[in-house]
């Protein structure tokens, strides 16, 4: 029996012969898997992952692709995600580290440091950054848009929303 036979029984619901269409493509996936990640772990995670969505997914295969060319673009795409949240866990991480070198740096200095300084740290920066511009540093509207290369309007919005969620983020919780 051929993939493609496989794969339309495997469509109508035949477990079997999807169980057999993916025992016969999982050692391919995981050589793939292994050889883009370099990660041995972490590739065969990937590849049970990716069965996982073929199985979930098969319905969706249209025959526009050879089988096994669909498997690799799921499991690209797994790892891609895997590699976008681990960057942006990073990120994070260096963010907070930053923030507590700056926190202590203003202590050792004798100055203070605010909930508000600690709350506009965890906003993104394209917010953070006309925030402070305009109410630490009082520029205007227009000569921020100059500075950032935005439309003015655009800096009034996040000035407008990143003030609102800062005062949603530092007004007192009632239910205390």
């Amino acid at each position: 029996m051929d993939d493609r036979v496989r794969i339309e029984r495997a469509q109508r619901g035949d477990s079997q012969a999807l169980a057999q269409l993916l025992r016969e493509h999982y050692a391919f996936l995981l050589n793939y898997m292994t050889k883009i990640t370099m990660q041995p772990a972490l590739a065969e995670d990937l590849t049970q992952e990716t069965m996982m969505r073929a199985i979930e997914k098969i319905r969706l295969y249209n025959f526009s692709s050879k089988f096994s060319s669909w498997l690799i673009t799921i499991g690209t795409n797994l790892y891609m995600d895997q590699l976008r949240k681990k960057k942006r866990e990073r990120e994070w991480q260096d963010r907070e580290q930053a923030m507590r070198l700056i926190k202590w740096r203003a202590r050792q200095s004798g100055e203070s440091w605010s909930d508000l300084l600690d709350a506009l740290g965890r906003m993104a920066d394209d917010v953070r950054i006309p925030i402070v511009l305009k109410h630490y540093y009082g520029y205007a509207y227009d000569e921020i848009a100059d500075m950032l290369g935005i439309a003015a309007g655009t800096v009034k919005s996040r000035i407008h929303n990143g003030i609102k969620q800062l005062r949603k983020e530092l007004e007192p919780d009632e239910s205390r």
